[in-house]
């Protein structure tokens, strides 16, 4: 599990590998992330947009960026979480992504928070990271 705390914001990020979406001879890794942001501040937020950094094993990225998640801009009060669980398909077997998400408070203020930098190795590829 990877996690990052941003104003009392935190982000863990659980990836794991899909095999029965991916195909080594077609050159496709399918790999599922499960998300949960929680709330540990004394102020409701909510989460507006997101940005990716997805970066595959030969290094090259591809940047995305959104409105909400998952169809959702979720509205989180002290003590709630929020949960989801997204995918991204690679060229190659192993790849990493990180990136941010803005939220704004109650009071219309502004902030990004860290996604933390997570692995995606597919079971014969496996590294750490620094």
């Amino acid at each position: 599990m990877y996690r990052a705390v941003t104003r009392q914001i935190e982000v863990l990020v659980e990836p794991s590998f899909l095999p029965e979406r991916s195909s080594a001879e077609h050159g496709r890794f399918f790999w599922a992330y499960t998300v949960v942001i929680f709330n540990s501040g004394d102020e409701t937020v909510q989460l507006k947009t997101r940005h990716w950094i997805i970066t595959d094993g030969t290094g090259r990225n591809q940047e995305v960026r959104g409105e909400g998640v998952v169809g959702e801009q979720p509205v989180l009060a002290p003590g709630e979480r929020f949960e989801y669980t997204s995918g991204v398909p690679l060229p190659t077997s192993s790849g990493f992504m990180t990136g941010s998400y803005q939220m704004i408070t109650q009071g219309g203020e502004p902030f990004d928070i860290d996604i933390p930098t997570f692995s995606l190795d597919s079971p014969d590829h496996r590294r750490t990271l620094n």
